[in-house]
């Protein structure tokens, strides 16, 4: 899940809730939504190999 700051650059978060603090975890922060992108498939690919 990505979601855009107002500082202009792209948050990449989990796609569930993290069960203890009830937020979704932050994976990375990217300059453009296309890096963050790319980074989502990276990381579903990585959970599956």
């Amino acid at each position: 899940m990505i979601r855009k700051l107002k500082s202009g650059e792209y948050r990449l978060y989990s796609r569930k809730k993290n069960p203890s603090t009830g937020k979704r975890r932050n994976l990375g922060t990217f300059s453009s939504r296309e890096k963050a992108e790319q980074h989502e498939r990276a990381v579903q690919y990585f959970k599956r190999h």
